[in-house]
């Protein structure tokens, strides 16, 4: 990816304090699902529209993000049965700034999401309840499930994140995502993918939704929780991702399989 850095380089940056005013912490996300050909052809046009957060000198972050569920994978199958109202519990390492919170994801039932999160020290990560905070946030704010919640699935990958000039949206591009699923074992590493989401504080109009409907990249929405339990969790309700894996398998020119089929 040189030629994407070398792109990102040309761009002007902004700085974490300065993207404070673009959190949209209660905000509309669309997801486009591509693949790294297909961005690179788009990037050549960001520097027109977009400011690259940059952040001691890096303009691609290290992610780290651990997510929580049950026994049974509430969180999970919510989400495969269409439930509008739903939530995910996750632990989020910013791997560069070695920083670290516990978050929790409302979407509600209008389509738009908010998180809330607080920070923890990192060598709480992959507990829950060893805090008084961490359990209490917990306790007030989970409702999908009253059962204990233990480590699932991890995943690592890069993102760029982009604001627009005018400060009303923001664009986050993930991609080298591998998965490693801590009750099965598995891995998996889908690193050809890509995931675009458009981040909007209400449905002002975007130009980056502008440039990715000009590159054929069609909005479709896509759980990279979601993604990495198919591909690594034999035990899981699957009938209704189906069609995903399929894209996915399409954009990537790849051959992923569902792990439950593989029993």
């Amino acid at each position: 990816m040189d030629a994407l850095e070398h792109i990102l380089q040309s761009m002007e940056p902004i700085s974490l304090e300065k993207m404070s005013s673009v959190k949209l912490m209660n905000r509309v996300d669309s997801k486009f699902p591509t693949n790294k050909e297909t961005l690179l052809r788009m990037a050549p046009r960001w520097g027109e529209y977009f400011y690259v957060q940059e952040h001691e000198g890096q303009r691609i972050a290290r992610y780290r993000t651990l997510y929580f569920d049950t026994l049974d994978a509430v969180t999970y199958t919510m989400h495969h049965n269409r439930r509008l109202r739903r939530q995910k519990i996750r632990q989020r390492i910013y791997v560069d700034s070695n920083i670290a919170f516990l978050e929790i994801k409302n979407k509600k039932n209008t389509g738009r999401t908010k998180k809330k999160r607080i920070p923890i020290p990192m060598e709480q990560w992959g507990e829950l309840y060893n805090s008084q905070e961490s359990a209490d946030f917990i306790r007030e704010r989970v409702w999908v499930t009253d059962q204990q919640l233990t480590p699932r699935l991890e995943n690592a990958f890069q993102r760029i994140t982009l604001v627009n000039k005018a400060k009303t949206e923001r664009v986050t591009i993930d991609f080298g995502i591998t998965f490693h699923n801590h009750v099965s074992g598995f891995d998996a590493d889908v690193s050809d993918l890509v995931i675009v989401e458009v981040k909007q504080d209400g449905s002002l109009p975007s130009r980056f939704k502008d440039l990715l409907r000009a590159a054929r990249v069609q909005q479709k929405g896509l759980s990279k929780y979601c993604l990495g339990m198919l591909l690594t969790d034999n035990n899981l309700k699957y009938n209704r991702f189906k069609s995903k894996i399929r894209y996915v398998n399409k954009l990537t020119n790849q051959n992923y399989t569902i792990k439950s089929l593989e029993k």
